[in-house]
């Protein structure tokens, strides 16, 4: 999931539900997120990055693997309870699979991005050190040169 926040505490516990049950949860989330990973038996198949570039963004993209069946949706809502309680929210699904393939593309520069921030099971971030463009800089230069 790619969101801007995530502190609603039944899509916590959901997600550490999924992590005990052996799936592996990869969260990119910009801003508050109260789920701590990597805690032994509780959120050890969890990850959160956080990327802190020069574009705010706004895309919510969530991708499950479903045993093999994928499902790809975009949305208006972070997983705050204010968002999902109190507000009018959209998740779409989305077929397409060129649409798809862009989805992959774009979760997968954003978890490997090597000057992400890493959540720690400590509630503390720690910046990668990697050598590499950050997932901004990296999707911004494709885009580029796709539409040249």
């Amino acid at each position: 999931m790619k969101l801007n926040g995530l502190s609603d505490p039944d899509v916590v516990a959901a997600l550490f539900r999924a992590s005990q049950d052996g799936a592996r949860v990869e969260l990119v989330v910009r801003g508050v997120c109260t789920l701590r990973p990597g805690i032994p038996g509780v959120s050890h198949n969890i990850s959160v990055v956080s990327v802190l570039g020069r574009f705010l963004e706004h895309a919510r993209v969530f991708y499950f693997g479903n045993a093999g069946k994928p499902e790809y949706f975009i949305g208006s809502a972070d997983m705050r309870p204010r968002n999902l309680r109190r507000r009018v929210e959209l998740l779409a699904p989305v077929r397409d699979h060129a649409c798809r393939a862009q989805l992959d593309t774009l979760l997968d520069a954003y978890v490997s991005d090597p000057t992400a921030w890493e959540l720690t099971s400590a509630g503390e971030y720690a910046r990668r050190r990697g050598a590499g463009l950050g997932a901004q800089e990296q999707l911004l230069r494709e885009l580029a040169s796709a539409t040249k």
